[in-house]
């Protein structure tokens, strides 16, 4: 792709990078076209540290610069994590939730190498429109991603595969065959996917006005200093909007719900 100037490229390009990490995601939506449906992404999200160097705020920069407005903050103390969700004014653009790990909630050690991680970005990367979806920005080893997975499974993430879409969202409101996220779970079983059954395989519900489930992450074969690995990489959301007392759709999220849509890409499950 040519150098990325507007933010319709940018969420091109995320995309096409996402399932390059995740085949399953574009294998759903082909399903989902093939009977008819109309597939909209209600939010992008993407993970990153409260490092000053790139903290959520530094990450949101192209997103506010192409309209984007902060609407929503959460945090979630079980994952040691801070978020901020962020909407277009105009409807059809999906939400962006960016969240950051907590560093001074961490070991020394974990600061440390997160540290000699970050030291390694080129400056100049980091001010790019397109920082969001470059990638990893700095040489790791095996060892350091198995370590930090030890405390994190959130940095390791981080570290492994940078900075790039953690998820896509399906928003299942758009959706006409499925009656809810139940048949839609059952469906997507019934065709060999892996759902994340932490806390439930649908999270939340009508009294929250938000229900979420979602893919299990696929693996990805990364390459380390030291060598190649299958981790866990990125997974697909679906998410049910429900109307608020006043009859708008709500927009924001649920921390206690997200909390555990985040072990998605947990290698325990």
């Amino acid at each position: 792709m040519s150098e990325v100037k507007t933010i319709d490229d940018l969420l091109e390009k995320m995309w096409s990078d996402y399932i390059k990490l995740n085949p399953q995601a574009q294998q759903i939506v082909n399903m989902f076209k093939d009977r008819g449906e109309e597939v909209v992404n209600d939010h992008i999200a993407l993970r990153t540290f409260n490092h000053p160097k790139v903290c959520i705020d530094v990450v949101a920069k192209p997103f506010l610069e192409a309209g984007y407005k902060e609407k929503g903050e959460y945090t979630f103390e079980e994952k040691k994590l801070y978020a901020k969700h962020f909407e277009h004014s105009k409807e059809d653009m999906p939400k962006i939730f960016i969240s950051e790990l907590k560093l001074e909630e961490f070991s020394d050690e974990l600061n440390q190498t997160v540290q000699g991680l970050i030291d390694q970005i080129d400056e100049n990367s980091i001010t790019r429109f397109d920082f969001s979806s470059l990638g990893r920005p700095w040489e790791v080893t095996s060892e350091v991603y198995t370590s930090l997975q030890k405390e994190s499974d959130y940095a390791a993430w981080v570290a492994a595969i940078g900075y790039r879409p953690n998820h896509f969202t399906v928003f299942v409101n758009k959706l006409k065959t499925f009656e809810g996220l139940e048949e839609l779970n059952s469906f997507l079983k019934e065709k060999g996917f892996k759902l994340n059954a932490s806390g439930g395989e649908i999270k939340g519900g009508k009294d929250v006005l938000l229900e979420q489930s979602s893919t299990l992450a696929d693996s990805v074969e990364v390459e380390f200093i030291d060598k190649k690995m299958t981790i866990p990489s990125c997974y697909f959301e679906f998410a049910k909007r429900y109307a608020d007392p006043s009859g708008k759709l709500y927009q924001g999220f649920v921390a206690k719900s997200a909390d555990k849509i985040f072990e998605s890409t947990s290698k325990t499950q």
